[in-house]
């Protein structure tokens, strides 16, 4: 299978049906609704399904999950539940010959998402996973200018991606909002960390933290540093990239000049480090929304039987450092090798 995204082709033979139609859900319903694929909507929380019901009304809807999985005519599963159930509700649709697109983190343990991956493996089946930053215009121009080598070489890498709200009752900050950055860095640097560190605070419910501070170690010295938060005054969602050549802002909260590429850096003089200041340019992006990439990308795979960009060995480089991450918040911060999730074994 090839690695590289597919090109939007006639969707009409694919049948979509979308699993959890609420917050994040009733966005994936929209695409694939105009991509002319939707088929079914499901949903156990029934205001959200009526809602999109009353949209979409030459459309299917169910609360229960195996009327759609035994419908002929869906081909792939769309999971946008909550974190907690996307591990079951994937294992079912790949069980029952579907191919299967689901929202991140593939599932909430490494050797779960090990299991997704083999099973849709063994039955020749497309699983991709909802990394979405992945599919937007400025990720992928400004992985280009990595690899031909715009910026130089990588010194360290940061992302920003804070709120107030939306407030999680399944999962912590870590797993809600960390996970888009886990990817993009991950990509940016072209392999995963070798060690993890997180840090954080619960201030609005006990179990559950609100604020987390993560730094990745990379093989050759790459640092990375990724803050999330939605107990946080502003929106932000800000991504820096520091070579020793140049340097690249994504700001994703902004409408226009979401990507810029600073010519700065430091020059010795004379023995002394000096800072560098030349242009600043504002790169132009394709006018695309990422999710229409994302799910114009999932059926072309589907119709074409390509490997997905984000497929599921993506999710399990991201799900690993997410379960790293996850230890050294439990253990107050110390270090986690990733080698400990793959093997089970403290370092």
């Amino acid at each position: 299978m090839s690695e590289q995204p597919a090109s939007p082709a006639a969707h009409t033979s694919v049948g979509v049906a979308v699993l959890g139609c609420g917050h994040w859900g009733k966005n994936l319903v929209r695409n694939f609704a105009q991509l002319q694929a939707l088929r079914w909507i499901c949903d156990r929380h029934e205001p959200s399904l009526q809602a999109q019901a009353k949209l979409y009304p030459n459309i299917r809807a169910t609360s229960n999950l195996a009327d759609v999985l035994a419908d002929s005519d869906v081909q792939a599963v769309v999971i946008a539940t909550p974190a907690a159930m996307h591990y079951d509700h994937a294992r079912q649709a790949l069980l029952a010959g579907k191919d299967v697109f689901v929202e991140k983190p593939l599932a909430l343990k490494y050797h779960q998402g090990q299991e997704l991956v083999e099973l849709a493996r063994s039955r020749g089946a497309v699983l991709m996973v909802g990394h979405i930053l992945e599919y937007h215009p400025a990720v992928t121009l400004l992985k280009d200018l990595i690899r031909r080598g715009e910026l130089g070489r990588l010194l360290y890498v940061y992302s920003n991606r804070l709120n107030l709200g939306k407030v999680r009752q399944e999962e912590n900050i870590l797993w809600s909002f960390a996970p888009h950055d886990i990817s993009v860095i991950s990509t940016l640097v072209g392999s995963a960390p070798i060690q993890v560190s997180t840090s954080g605070g619960s201030y609005l419910q006990s179990n559950i933290v609100d604020v987390t501070v993560t730094n990745l170690l990379f093989e050759d010295g790459i640092r990375g540093h990724i803050f999330v938060s939605w107990l946080h005054p502003y929106k932000e969602q800000k991504l820096v990239v520091v070579g020793d050549r140049k340097m690249a802002v994504f700001d994703d909260t902004i409408r226009e000049g979401k990507l810029k590429i600073y010519d700065k850096g430091i020059e010795w003089r004379a023995g002394l480090p000096m800072p560098r200041q030349t242009a600043e340019t504002t790169l132009y992006l394709e006018e695309a929304e990422p999710m229409r990439l994302e799910c114009e990308h999932f059926l072309a795979c589907v119709r074409e039987r390509k490997q997905p960009l984000t497929d599921g060995e993506n999710a399990l480089r991201v799900l690993k450092v997410l379960e790293a991450g996850q230890l050294s918040l439990e253990r107050g911060g110390v270090p986690v090798p990733l080698t400990e999730i793959e093997t089970g074994v403290p370092a």
